[in-house]
């Protein structure tokens, strides 16, 4: 990327997939969009107040390299161009058409850029989705309009596309500038945070190739320039800002794919909700609303920042650096407060600051001073000039124990910035061309002006400038997490034959016949699991306290009992839980005490029996669980189960369906991970049972729609070579999602997602046997 194509082209990954059929045709139809040969601006005014005027000046002042109509009925020349009453009497073809005028009048304008066979429009007018259901309504017309007239089309209420191409130079929005041309894309949803994002790229010296406010997104989204970007010759980095997902499925797709080429950089908004809902399940209960959105973006390897200032850090390091092959860091620096300020920024993104080997140190102490610390950090002391800066980086950054190298400077009264900068520049360009091409390098003036946003050097090189050694750390992590990302191999879909998902299926339609949504009974869940291959301990329900001591006698005692029911789900509140039952009157008398509880709370008819099971000791108790979403399809949770799973809430998700490196990094990820592998004491667990067992429940929840939520609590994981065994299972049905997997139909101007598992081309992470 930007100067140092050489090494970012290197980066691991398929070649670019070609488009089938249908991608092709949508890319195509973003052309007229985003690479116009002549646009008009309707709603164009004399007055430079109005919107419109100042799309049209942007135009002019912009120098845009096609033909430039304003549309004006009442004026014949706008800003020294000629105008039109209309865009059907301009007489040219037009490729897009910016419509700023009332929402009233947007249908007319439309309907007369129909009339001249404009294929593109930016409709800049608010009034619509945003704010409320008559707005709604107006936006639901205006997207079958234009629609069906096959023309695309960016917003209603949006800034506006620039394309800084200089063979283009379009900029058909009313932001105030031009950003600086580049190769990062950027899309933004909020239209008000668009004019601060080009500032913001001005600011850090940030080049931009395409940016699109996408506004209310009615017909073009962010997954349809994921796809037109994927392919762009101009682009090399993609940004993301957004405040909702349209079919987040689809975008996890192209972004797997794209994201091995190109990365991609996201701020989502709305991390927190107002008012989850009481949940009725452990796995309902620990899904927050951004969950699902941080399981994405794991999956498809794409880059999140809290910010949009940290977007753009990361975009300025992937633009001109290549990605980090590790996380070890090397830190030149003249002041040892700074140096320490920075390990410890960059341990807690859990990158690592390793002592240099020996010979890398001989080598930093024949020029340094005798004073400086030659560790690392590397402390030149605040006597540091140019010579030592271009000695210590070139060293360092050549050694083989970094992949990475951050150079602090804090002014001493010494030596001017502007000295310490060019030797800053000529260490680096000596270790690159001493074959250390692979390894980026960040810098921070630290307390020095903040307008120095970059160092560029005589190579041709840019190396970012950030304000704090906090800042480098936070876009170093990023990029060190996702250079793992693309260096792990993608995973596979696994199948299990033995697994009967249509008696599954079966099960639980009939009981949504029976009893419309809820939970399904202890016996029916157990019987879905045992479709799907996921096997639960001995046992059975018994209706009587008979039938109970039978059980409790085929199966071996001590035993435990468990209320059965499809109205309570939390058994424990209603004391529905007896355990270490020794013999047949303990377990006459435990079945009794439940009946009795129930009796006396009003609630007999609530119970359908108890859950008659032994008592296993000496096992993990883990939670896999699985949550419906509207848009995202399922949510799959892993993480310790029992009596932990609400206290200590070590939890890992992922959306469905996972592929089996999704299974290997859940259940590594979370913080009790180092109990499944055997701690002081405490029995390993048979993991790949567990893997598998998380690859079953996700392939059970893709093929039966109908499956709403799922709890797995406590799986009692044995010794490895064992197996599991699921001890409790509550799995509630609902017919609304019995449409489909993802119950959240597409975005507007993308595809549905077209049955449970995606299609996926050739080359595509996720791939049968890819991995």
């Amino acid at each position: 990327m930007g100067a140092m194509t050489d090494q970012s082209s290197s980066r691991p990954g398929p070649p670019a997939v070609p488009p089938d059929a249908d991608a092709a045709a949508r890319i195509a139809s973003l052309r007229p969009l985003l690479l116009p040969r002549s646009v008009a601006v309707v709603g164009a005014s004399r007055d430079p107040a109005a919107i419109g005027h100042r799309i049209l000046a942007a135009l002019v002042e912009g120098r845009f390299q096609g033909r430039v109509h304003p549309v004006n009925p009442r004026a014949d020349a706008i800003a020294s161009v000629p105008a039109h009453p209309s865009v059907s009497e301009i007489g040219r073809p037009v490729d897009l058409a910016v419509i700023a005028v009332p929402a009233e009048h947007v249908p007319a304008a439309v309907e007369d850029c129909a009339r001249a066979g404009v294929r593109a429009l930016i409709v800049i007018s608010a009034g619509f989705a945003e704010v409320g259901p008559e707005g709604r309504a107006r936006q639901d017309r205006l997207l079958a309009q234009v629609r069906a007239h096959g023309m695309r089309t960016v917003g209603p209420n949006c800034l506006g596309v620039i394309n800084t191409d200089p063979s283009i130079r379009l900029n058909a929005s009313f932001a105030p500038a031009m950003p600086p041309p580049g190769r990062v894309a950027l899309c933004s949803q909020s239209g008000a945070l668009g004019v601060a994002v080009i500032s913001l790229a001005h600011r850090l010296d940030l080049g931009i190739s395409t940016f699109v406010s996408i506004g209310n997104k009615a017909d073009v989204t962010g997954n349809d320039l994921l796809e037109f970007w994927e392919g762009d010759a101009a682009t090399d980095v993609i940004l993301f800002y957004l405040e909702s997902f349209g079919d987040p499925r689809r975008f996890g797709r192209l972004a797997r794919r794209t994201g091995r080429r190109k990365p991609i950089v996201v701020v989502k908004a709305g991390r927190s909700g107002a008012g989850t809902r009481a949940a009725s399940s452990h796995t309902a209960a620990l899904t927050s609303p951004d969950a699902a959105v941080e399981a994405l973006v794991r999956q498809a390897g794409i880059i999140r920042a809290d910010t949009l200032e940290e977007m753009f850090h990361v975009a300025l390091a992937l633009e001109h650096q290549p990605v980090p092959s590790g996380r070890r860091v090397g830190i030149v620096t003249n002041a040892g407060g700074p140096g320490i300020l920075c390990v410890d920024a960059l341990e807690a993104w859990g990158l690592i600051v390793p002592e240099l080997d020996p010979a890398t140190r001989r080598s930093l102490s024949e020029r340094l001073p005798a004073e400086a610390s030659v560790a690392n950090p590397v402390d030149m002391i605040a006597s540091a000039g140019p010579e030592e800066y271009r000695h210590a980086i070139t060293t360092v950054l050549g050694s083989p124990d970094v992949d990475a190298t951050v150079v602090l400077y804090t002014p001493t009264g010494v030596h001017d910035t502007e000295v310490i900068a060019r030797g800053v520049l000529e260490g680096v360009d000596e270790a690159r061309r001493r074959g250390a091409t692979a390894k980026p390098v960040l810098a921070s003036l630290v307390g020095t002006r903040a307008d120095i946003p970059a160092l560029h050097s005589p190579g041709g090189e840019v190396i970012p400038v950030f304000l704090f050694p906090e800042e480098i750390a936070a876009a170093l992590g990023r990029l060190a997490r996702y250079g793992e990302w693309l260096r792990t191999a993608p995973g596979s879909f696994p199948a299990f034959p033995d697994q009967d998902l249509a008696g599954a299926g079966r099960i639980c339609r009939a009981a949504l016949e029976r009893r419309g949504d809820g939970w399904l009974s202890v016996g029916e869940a157990r019987s879905v699991l045992e479709a799907a291959g996921i096997t639960t301990t001995a046992g059975g329900v018994a209706a009587t306290a008979e039938e109970a001591v039978r059980l409790a006698d085929e199966v071996g005692y001590p035993v435990a009992l468990k209320l059965a029911s499809i109205r309570i789900v939390h058994k424990t509140e209603v004391g529905g839980v007896r355990l270490g039952l020794e013999d047949p009157e303990a377990v006459r008398s435990a079945f009794d005490e439940i009946r009795g509880t129930l009796v006396e709370m009003g609630r007999a008819g609530d119970m359908e029996g108890v859950l008659v099971q032994p008592m296993l000791s000496g096992a993990a108790e883990i939670l896999i669980g699985a949550q419906a979403d509207r848009l995202f399809g399922h949510l799959i949770a892993f993480g310790l189960g029992g009596i932990h799973v609400e206290v200590l809430r070590d939890v890992s998700f992922r959306v469905a369906p996972l592929t089996d490196r999704d299974a290997e990094e859940m259940t590594a990820e979370i913080r009790g991970s180092r109990l499944l592998e055997g701690y002081r004491g405490h029995p390993a667990a048979d993991v790949e049972a567990l893997r598998e067992t998380l690859l079953r429940v996700s392939t059970l929840v893709e093929e039966v729609p109908q499956i709403e939520e799922m709890d797995l609590n406590p799986i009692f994981a044995l010794p490895p070579g064992e197996g599991i065994r699921v001890a409790d299972a509550r799995i509630r049905v609902a017919s609304s999602r019995s449409g489909g997997a993802s119950a959240g139909r597409g975005e507007p101007g993308g595809p549905d997602d077209a049955g449970s598992r995606p299609p996926r081309a050739p080359g595509e992470e996720g791939s049968p046997g890819a991995s």
